[in-house]
């Protein structure tokens, strides 16, 4: 027998020697193109928020050009409407609201007792399967801007802050 590989031998030793390099190139353009995509995908996720009028950007905004307050309020706890059980929400939050009328709020019990009960009417007509959702939590925040604006004339809610939120059941 000879030293030399035999013609089948020669052809399977060069595929073997091209594979790492085929899977290890598959791999790096596999890489590329998801990362590609994550940062187009990501783009488009936050050009479609600020299209949309996203609370969070426009509280953002509005922070810049003037200073803003907290008015904390007391925590709530509340039955909520589920119908098959008894079900609780405890909730803390503050409201972020223009300095001046911090100050304002903070000063007059009466305006935020009022406050007050308009959010806890409204908590307790909520269900805990809605507000335990990302989504759910997302409206409710919405919503209570809302009523703290309805309760209090010329009230400027940009943000609602949770600093407790536990839903028992």
């Amino acid at each position: 027998m000879s030293d030399q590989p035999t013609p089948d031998a020669a052809v399977a030793a060069k595929k073997k020697s091209k594979l790492p390099l085929i899977i290890g190139g598959a791999v790096i353009l596999l890489a590329v193109a998801g990362g590609g995509a994550y940062w187009m995908l990501r783009g488009k996720a936050v050009e479609a928020k600020t299209e949309t009028g996203d609370e969070h950007a426009e509280a953002a905004r509005a922070e810049d050009k003037e200073p803003q307050g907290v008015v904390p309020l007391e925590p709530f706890v509340v039955n909520l409407a589920d119908q098959d059980a008894t079900r609780f929400l405890r909730l803390t939050l503050k409201l972020v609201i223009p300095e001046e009328q911090a100050k304002e709020v903070e000063g007059k019990e009466v305006a935020k007792a009022r406050i007050r009960s308009t959010v806890l009417e409204f908590l307790a007509q909520q269900t805990a399967d809605h507000l335990v959702t990302p989504e759910g939590k997302a409206e409710l925040k919405t919503a209570i801007a809302e009523r703290a604006r309805e309760s209090m004339k010329g009230l400027h809610v940009t943000d609602v802050l949770f600093s407790e939120f536990v839903v028992q059941f």
